[in-house]
């Protein structure tokens, strides 16, 4: 069963088109992830299924989360959903219970109830040392978790998130992959963006691909890799490759991608790509496996990371 639905949605801002015709679905106990370069839509998206973003007459297509429209829906659809905003929008002159108890008393919950509920979050989420303290006080990841304990408070079927682990240190976002995967486990599905191809690989049981507001590809994240790429990448500066392999013969089923300074060259066959090791003369290369964002720049022809 489908929890969100999104069916050929456009998005305008004067003459920007920042959605166009796109289509998607989220099925229950699912994490869904939108995955692109900043600017690609995927905020607009967000806002637009959360109701934040209003829709007029020339934005086409239909939005359907709980079988509501968020455009005459939306508190239906916040009482069943929770949200991790791009900002971590903390009220700084408030501790850390303090911003929480604020948010369970627009959720109408009782007083024992939201202190019980705020302990078990503030657990789950490693915070329970930082109860009292204040918000400036807190390390980046701190705040994140937080904002993320935030949008548990209801105990929501759905939690919308967006770049969740932006900025945040590589164990801090290890860290919160690990309670997401936990959250998804207990059945709660996770709809979320990011523009980091390994978040996606890692929590995301369906991946959009999204460039300039359009759809590129979907799948799981996994098939993506296996139907779309080839499994190994040899890189060197492009500089260095095109002195060392001008005018010189690859061989077959090598294929050679040049993005943001960086040669790329990708094969099925290590010894084929050995064969290229070869002609560099002992200068510097990096062999690694293909992932996501090989996959977005077979078919951009930019990289995730590229302004658009």
């Amino acid at each position: 069963m489908a929890v969100i639905g999104v069916d050929k949605v456009s998005k305008s801002f004067g003459r920007l088109r920042a959605v166009c015709e796109l289509s998607f679905a989220v099925e229950a106990g699912s994490c869904f992830g939108l995955l692109g370069p900043n600017g690609a839509g995927k905020t607009t998206m967000m806002k637009m299924i959360y109701g934040t973003a209003a829709r007029d007459a020339n934005d086409g297509g239909t939005i359907e989360v709980f079988g509501f429209d968020p455009a005459r829906d939306e508190l239906s659809i916040k009482y069943l959903s929770g949200v991790v905003p791009q900002e971590n929008n903390l009220d700084d002159e408030l501790n850390v219970i303090q911003n929480l108890l604020v948010y369970a008393k627009f959720y109408g919950l009782p007083a024992r109830v939201a202190r019980e509920r705020i302990a078990s979050l503030l657990a789950f989420l490693e915070l329970s040392e930082k109860v009292k303290a204040r918000i400036r006080e807190l390390s980046g990841g701190m705040k994140r978790r937080l904002v993320i304990a935030r949008a548990l408070l209801n105990n929501p079927r759905l939690l919308i998130l967006d770049e969740p682990t932006t900025g945040l240190d590589p164990q801090v976002r290890h860290l919160i992959w690990e309670k997401l995967r936990q959250l998804r486990s207990g059945g709660t599905t996770i709809l979320l963006t990011t523009h980091y191809m390994e978040e996606a690989f890692q929590i995301c049981d369906r991946v959009l691909i999204m460039d300039k507001g359009r759809k590129v590809m979907e799948d799981h994240p996994q098939r993506l890799l296996e139907q779309n790429i080839e499994r190994y990448v040899l890189e060197i500066p492009q500089e260095h490759a095109a002195k060392a392999i001008d005018g010189r013969r690859l061989p077959e089923a090598v294929r050679v991608d040049h993005a943001q300074g960086i040669s790329r060259f990708y094969c099925d066959d290590l010894d084929r790509l050995k064969v290229v090791t070869d002609m560099l003369n002992g200068q510097a290369y990096y062999l690694r496996q293909a992932n996501l964002e090989d996959v977005f720049l077979k078919a951009t022809g930019r990289g995730l990371n590229e302004k658009q």
